[in-house]
């Protein structure tokens, strides 16, 4: 199996955004819409209060000349694609969802439920425990943030009393702005309220459902309809999704911020960082592998790649490709594996993205 770049995948949202994906595209006139996200190698759908197509989500990947949806490439074999242990346990799909995100305007105040409350109440076998890898900010916007976690949480009739009111000011008062910067990367658990900030676009890393309690109603004058603030089950319901623990602008830095960790070094000049591993989550892992010169990287399990900086020649036994900022694509289980080689001043970063450990 080869490596195999991934197409555009824009999926429509409730909140403005994209230019920046837009220019990523090399799209003519380049603007904000509900188009603000790409999913990439996605085998879930999109949960939206008006589909624009039954298979909206879904990815198509480009194999022997033809475009072809990612879930029926790994059905046709799983196991070359994901390795066998992984489909021995999860069977034919990746079990993580990565999305490029482009955000025009503050997103909606949500929380998302954690697997253990999704599976205990029919939602299905994934929550949406995410993590946020911070790509850039856009120049107009001068302190950039998120929301993470209640810094002074309300209690369950308060929070239930802001929502059906739509007390913004007091909903906002919960929080405390987390100052973010590209290269930042933090960990969100189900339940965790949060937002994201105007002018931000990151790499989205979550377990693979589309599962979100809405507690913001409108957006940069789009009106959320019933049906897309609280997965169908009423606001009651959705409360419990909550986590209510006070946690400090220090303690999300403490516990749910990370720097890459030194894991090894690849033969040339080329290292392995961990991100998010294991003893934070196991719903999926993230890492970063910076090349610094001539590199030869081996490969025994499958993930997603998205170049973060710099430019390379990346060989495979059978292609060539040209690497650049921003470009992605899905690295099979059975690589052979490949020889990376810069082509500019600066080192090339590349954010992996892996399913759960097997």
């Amino acid at each position: 199996m080869d490596i195999v770049p991934l197409l555009p995948n824009r999926v429509w949202r409730t909140y403005p955004g994209g230019r920046e994906l837009d220019r990523l595209e090399g799209r003519e006139a380049p603007k904000d819409d509900h188009w603000p996200e790409d999913w990439l190698a996605s085998t879930t759908r999109a949960i939206n209060p008006h589909p624009t197509r039954d298979d909206e989500g879904l990815a198509r990947v480009e194999a022997e000349g033809q475009a072809t949806y990612f879930r029926d490439l790994l059905k046709a074999n799983a196991e070359a694609w994901l390795g066998a242990a992984h489909v021995q346990r999860y069977g034919p799909e990746p079990q993580v969802l990565v999305k490029l995100l482009d955000a025009a305007v503050r997103l909606h105040f949500q929380a998302h439920p954690t697997a253990e409350f999704a599976r205990a109440h029919g939602l299905g076998p994934s929550g949406k425990a995410e993590a946020y890898h911070i790509l850039s900010i856009r120049p107009e916007v001068q302190d950039p943030y998120i929301y993470l976690g209640f810094q002074h949480p309300p209690s369950r009739a308060e929070l239930k009393r802001m929502i059906e009111e739509q007390d913004l000011d007091a909903l906002e008062a919960c929080f405390e702005r987390i100052p973010v910067k590209p290269g930042d990367t933090f960990f969100i658990p189900g339940g965790f309220p949060h937002a994201i900030g105007e002018g931000i676009m990151m790499v989205e890393i979550m377990e693979p459902s589309d599962l979100a309690v809405r507690f913001e109603f409108e957006k940069a004058g789009y009106v959320l309809p019933e049906s897309a603030r609280f997965m169908g089950r009423g606001l009651d319901f959705c409360l419990d999704v909550f986590n209510y623990d006070a946690v400090s602008v220090d303690a999300v830095r403490e516990r749910y911020s990370f720097q890459p960790q030194p894991v090894r070094p690849w033969e040339g000049d080329g290292e392995l960082f961990a991100l998010i591993g294991p003893d934070v989550t196991p719903c999926y892992r993230v890492q970063q592998s910076v090349y610094r010169g001539p590199s030869r990287r081996s490969v025994d399990e499958a993930f997603i790649g998205i170049v973060t900086s710099g430019k390379a020649v990346l060989k495979t036994p059978r292609h060539s490709f040209q690497l650049a900022p921003f470009q992605r694509f899905f690295i099979p289980a059975s690589s052979a594996g490949f020889e990376l080689v810069p082509t500019g001043a600066e080192p090339l970063h590349m954010l992996e993205c892996l399913p759960p450990l097997p």
